[in-house]
């Protein structure tokens, strides 16, 4: 059975704590903070001692070794290791936000900055900056709108898959709470007929029977499926082919209760019989 490597990556405050706890209940052995350049020897020593679940946070901490690591992973995965990445990420108003109420500093602000306020927004860009070419090539999830407790679900349902050669996550979520980050697609639903105007459907969501017959009743939203499904099926095959790992799909309404989540559930399940689907409602899983 080869070892299963999960390294979680990201913005400073994105909550890759949270995701580590995650893991550990999962049952992976969890390094926090591993320099890059032990990440091999590492490896190579629970292998040895037949640990075949392994997790690592690496970050901008080891600043000066982050060039290596893209080197290091494809090195690792090329040698058998079933490798997973995972780069948590969240807006710069989230970030400051979460500093502030914590009263820490970011690893990459200067003590003699005597703005402090403008010396964590340049430290944000310094990061994003450092950590561009890991988020190109990592499965994203944007912090920036979810509890502590989605984020733990979202992770475990994530190692929970079946490795594929490419998995699609499709997401909905409400426009009124902000753009998700962490989409390589989005697609806007706004203009379709909206149950939220029906008392009676108001309170259901899209994964209900009532909302379901009356969202297929409009010939627009049979059409808008059908124009959706068919330019994932065209472009899908080739991001496969350039070996993306996981390609997520987001579908916004105005709330994230009704149009958006019957989008995500039907698209998910159109497309399970050739890849692996995973499905979220980033307004849904707050409840």
């Amino acid at each position: 059975m080869s070892t299963e490597l999960v390294v979680i990556t990201g913005m400073s405050g994105s909550g890759k704590s949270v995701a580590l706890h995650a893991l550990e209940d999962a049952g992976y052995y969890c390094v926090d903070n591993l320099p890059p350049e032990l990440l091999k020897p590492f490896v190579s020593i629970e292998d040895g001692l037949k640990a075949s679940k392994l997790a690592i946070a690496i970050d901008v901490r080891s600043s000066r070794a982050l060039p290596q690591l893209p080197l290091l992973l494809h090195s690792l995965r090329d040698g058998g290791i079933d490798l997973r990445l995972i780069f948590l990420d969240a807006s710069d108003e989230t970030l400051v936000r979460r500093f502030s109420e914590t009263r820490r500093r970011h690893p990459l602000s200067k003590p003699s900055d005597a703005d402090a306020q403008a010396g964590l927004m340049q430290a944000i860009a310094r990061e994003r900056e450092l950590l561009a070419d890991l988020r190109e090539r990592s499965h994203l999830i944007d912090t920036s709108q979810l509890r502590p407790a989605q984020l733990l679900d979202y992770v475990k349902t994530l190692i929970a898959a079946p490795s594929a050669p490419l998995t699609l996550v499709f997401e909905s979520f409400g426009f009124k709470n902000g753009l998700t980050l962490d989409a390589d697609y989005v697609f806007d639903v706004r203009m379709l007929p909206n149950p939220h105007y029906d008392p009676a459907l108001r309170p259901l969501t899209g994964r209900d029977a009532p909302v379901i017959a009356f969202l297929e009743q409009h010939a627009e939203v049979a059409l808008m499926f059908d124009q959706i499904a068919h330019f994932l099926q065209t472009w899908l095959p080739a991001m496969e082919r350039d070996h993306r790992s996981y390609v997520t799909v987001a579908i916004g309404c105005t709330g994230g209760q009704h149009r958006s989540v019957y989008f995500v559930e039907r698209l998910a399940a159109h497309f399970s019989d050739r890849w692996l689907a995973l499905k979220r409602h980033r307004e849904l899983d707050k409840r």
